[in-house]
Formats: C-alpha cells, structure tokens, sequence
C-alpha cells in the first residue's frame, strides 16, 4: 500500500527536485564561476576544463537534490503508513 500511496507523490516531487536542482545549480556556479551562465558542451570559446567542470558541479548538485527528496519522500510515506515504500 505505501508503494502506492509513494509512486505519484515520487514523480510529483522529483519533478520540483529538477527545479530545485537547476536553480541551486545556477546559483552554485555563478557564486563559484563568477558567470551567470555555465558552459555548454558546444561552447566553442569554453576550454574543457571549464566545460566538465561545470557538468561534474550539475551531476553532483542534482544527485545530491534527488537523493535528498527521494530520501525525504520514503521518510515522509513511512511516517504515514507504518511501511517503508521500495
């Protein structure tokens, strides 16, 4: 029953991880890059040091976010129902 309850509230809440994620993310790199704006892949003017650093920093704040609400999520469902969502 609480893998039920879990699954929309699950996508509900990754999806506003996302934004959360991509915001922090932005926020992140134009305190630590002092640019607005990341590198892109194709980011012709960009050297590679700067094109992968900015997309290990993205990996690591979205798998940080979505391990946070995913966590957060089974707490919350367990809390609720008694059982822990798989």
């Amino acid at each position: 029953m609480a893998k039920i309850l879990y699954k929309p509230f699950g996508l509900v809440f990754g999806a506003f991880g996302g934004v959360i994620a991509g915001a922090l993310f932005k926020r992140l790199w134009a305190l630590l890059g002092h640019e607005e704006k990341a590198p892109q892949a194709t980011d012709q003017d960009r050297t590679w040091r700067e094109v992968l650093t900015a997309a290990a920093l993205q990996g690591a704040v979205f798998a940080l976010v979505k391990a946070a609400v995913d966590r957060s999520g089974a707490v919350g469902t367990h809390r609720l129902t008694g059982a822990w969502p798989d």
